[in-house]
């Protein structure tokens, strides 16, 4: 520095604002910031609409000791960011501000369905009924279709009965096949409760709405469905996705249902 300025080291650095050590320490990093660079660069791309966040969470879910603060550092180094996102649609609530009544306390306690609707790249339309677990997050079923109705509402809870018994609530939409008598009829029998709001209530069903966003916003905005099968085989890999590898910020940035992981300081080295 003094050979290129022609003055002090001291002065320098004190002209420039900055600590003298700085002229004498070359700054190396931490040995696996390029390996984790590397990794979080990969997953940005993989997961488009993730943010910094979720992929400390998918990080450290795959092995990494890491917090969000140095994964937030080397993401604006490389220069990565989300998308901008769609203009927000308005949504009704109650007076409170509330958009939840019954709050669930343990796994099995309130079941969501509700219908979302797209379609194929022909212009055909199809549905999907999303159920799942407001307490774990876990999205026990898609199932896909051109039509669906209460039929095909009972005939998916009947299956999730037969794999995890009954819940004690199960809450839905105003739609005609939520308030069908032949659905209340039915989850009457098995045990269960219906949490259906009274007719004119402006109330929606918080969990599932927010499913339904990220479900639409992370697959069906994302992808060309070229047919109803294919459609289907998509949406069950983003559900066991969903389910055991994408964080949840509400579980500690954890999946509802993450499979078994080797921490990567654990793991053999290839040879």
């Amino acid at each position: 520095m003094r050979q290129a300025l022609g003055i002090s080291e001291r002065r320098a650095c004190r002209i420039l604002g900055q600590h003298r050590s700085t002229q004498r320490k070359v700054p190396c990093g931490a040995p696996d910031e390029e390996r984790l660079t590397e990794d979080i660069i990969t997953l940005a791309r993989t997961y488009g609409r993730y943010g910094y966040r979720m992929i400390t969470g998918l990080l450290n879910n795959a092995g990494w000791h890491v917090n969000h603060k140095r994964v937030e550092r080397i993401w604006r180094r490389e220069g990565l960011k989300v998308p901008q996102k769609q203009a927000k649609k308005g949504r009704l609530w109650l007076n409170d501000g509330s958009c939840v009544r019954l709050r669930p306390e343990h796994p099995n306690h309130v079941w969501s369905y509700d219908f979302v609707q797209d379609r194929t790249h022909d212009g055909r339309l199809f549905r999907t009924l999303n159920i799942i677990d407001e307490f774990t997050k876990e999205a026990l079923v898609i199932r896909v279709n051109r039509r669906l109705n209460s039929t095909d509402v009972i005939d998916a809870l009947t299956d999730l009965f037969i794999l995890r018994g009954p819940p004690a609530f199960i809450r839905s939409d105003n739609g005609a096949e939520f308030i069908a008598k032949k659905v209340q009829g039915w989850i009457g029998a098995v045990g269960a409760k219906t949490a259906f709001i009274e007719p004119g209530s402006p109330w929606e069903n918080g969990y599932c709405e927010r499913f339904n966003a990220r479900f639409r916003d992370e697959l069906l905005d994302a992808e060309v469905f070229y047919s109803l099968r294919e459609a289907q085989i998509l949406i069950e890999r983003w559900r066991r996705h969903y389910n055991t590898v994408r964080p949840h910020s509400s579980l500690g940035y954890r999946p509802p249902a993450p499979e078994a992981v080797i921490p990567i300081d654990q793991r053999p080295t290839m040879h």
